[in-house]
């Protein structure tokens, strides 16, 4: 059985394509610069970042914000940041 979830901004996003799309957009080092994570700034690879963010729910959470703010917020009309 299979439950929609519509408050879900990340629904159908698997945590190796919003870490390809966020390397992809600021590169290894800009994504070092914003989220302070060893795999991001020591040798960084997407299978040791995979890695490390499974296991670091602190790290996780900072990503999907990061990839939240540049992807899907400026998508969506009147869901930009708040003032």
């Amino acid at each position: 059985m299979s439950e929609e979830q519509p408050k879900n901004l990340l629904h159908g996003i698997t945590l190796k394509a919003m870490v390809t799309q966020l390397v992809d957009h600021y590169g290894w080092s800009g994504l070092a610069s914003k989220i302070k994570a060893n795999c991001f700034a020591n040798k960084p690879s997407i299978t040791s970042s995979l890695k490390m963010l499974r296991k670091a729910p602190w790290a996780r959470e900072k990503v999907e914000r990061l990839y939240i703010r540049t992807f899907i917020n400026k998508q969506q009309p009147g869901k930009g940041r708040r003032k």
